[in-house]
């Protein structure tokens, strides 16, 4: 029998609403849609709609009833439509039952009261209960329907959010893997030849090698990272890739301690290894990196720059920059990477 209680979900007929309760953090992060003021136009509109009714009447006794009662069913909506907008705000099924139970009580009460001091009789109340209830009901059936449509809402934008969070995740370690093989495996191929060899290279290749590690590896697992970590992570790696090339690579870091935004991980490192790969490497005589952060009004301003040979003809974004873009645009939708053949050279600007 209980299962079956269960089943007919019974406590909806006496405590209707939705069970689940938002947290303060959940509603402001998913919580912040402005209340569509569509409802008041439509409310309004249908109210409007009434106003022909009473053009029928010829006696001036029905006219004024039938203004009194337009009167009351604009009460009625001003009412119905205020109990709708405090739930948008707070959807939970604690406040819709007070609301409904309280809005019954209270016309309960004001209709005894009118009775008992005799400003209507009791047969204009059984004469009107029809009307009466059938208001009601509908005020109470649009405050549920409002509950349940601002709940979906709100539990729809957190999983679109934490399914964000989760593509954001998996980009950042997708892009770890991508910059970290070809890069370690090389480093690792040029330290065990210089050992080989008694290359005097080898101890600082290593020193900046463990370095880069220590610092890179717990880098990959945030969701965001400064401009200035990330930078020290680029030091790391340009020390490392100027050592394997020797004279062929020279670079300069230029960013300001006040220009410092908050950035996905990897991601100006993915734009300088770019760099090395198609600017620096493919030329015999080698060149130069760059890296620079500025502040621009409200924005800040990083760019990478080379002086290679500049972006082919028809060139088309990579598996790293198209990941680099699909990153940027899930943590900072309003952020823009554009590049630019500067001829010679290309620069990569990053604007957030």
């Amino acid at each position: 029998m209980a299962s079956l209680l269960d089943r007919l979900h019974w406590r909806q007929w006496f405590y209707p609403g939705p069970k689940r309760v938002f947290s303060p953090e959940e509603m402001s992060r998913a919580g912040q849609q402005p209340w569509p003021v569509a409802v008041d136009s439509y409310v309004a509109i249908n109210l409007v709609a009434l106003l022909p009714a009473m053009a029928y009447t010829r006696h001036g006794r029905a006219w004024l009833d039938q203004a009194g009662w337009w009167l009351v069913w604009c009460g009625l909506a001003a009412f119905a439509l205020l109990g709708a907008r405090l739930l948008w705000r707070q959807p939970t099924r604690q406040r819709l039952n007070q609301y409904c139970y309280g809005a019954m009580f209270v016309l309960g009460l004001v209709l005894g009261l009118m009775v008992k001091l005799k400003l209507v009789p009791v047969a204009w109340v059984l004469d009107k209960q029809a009307g009466l209830i059938a208001g009601m009901t509908g005020v109470l059936s649009a405050w549920w329907m409002v509950t349940i449509f601002r709940v979906q809402q709100i539990e729809g934008r957190l999983r679109e959010l934490a399914d964000q969070d989760a593509a954001l995740r998996l980009s950042t370690r997708l892009a770890a893997a991508q910059i970290q093989p070809h890069f370690l495996f090389n480093t690792l191929a040029s330290l065990q030849h210089w050992v080989d060899t008694g290359d005097a290279r080898a101890a600082p290749l290593l020193r900046e090698f463990t370095a880069y590690l220590r610092a890179t590896l717990p880098m990959f697992e945030r969701e965001m990272q400064s401009l200035s970590d990330e930078l020290a992570m680029v030091q790391r790696y340009l020390a490392i890739m100027q050592a394997r090339l020797g004279a062929r690579l020279t670079f300069h870091i230029d960013a300001p301690a006040d220009v410092d935004p908050l950035l996905p991980p990897g991601l100006v490192l993915t734009l300088v290894e770019n760099a090395i790969e198609h600017g620096i490497e493919p030329q015999l005589r080698g060149g130069q990196v760059t890296v620079t952060a500025r502040r621009d009004g409200e924005h800040a301003v990083i760019t990478v720059g080379d002086d290679g040979p500049g972006l082919a003809p028809g060139w088309t974004d990579g598996v790293g920059l198209s990941n680099t873009r699909r990153r940027l645009r899930a943590a900072l939708p309003l952020a823009t990477l554009t590049l630019t053949d500067t001829a010679p050279g290309c620069r990569a600007t990053l604007t957030v």
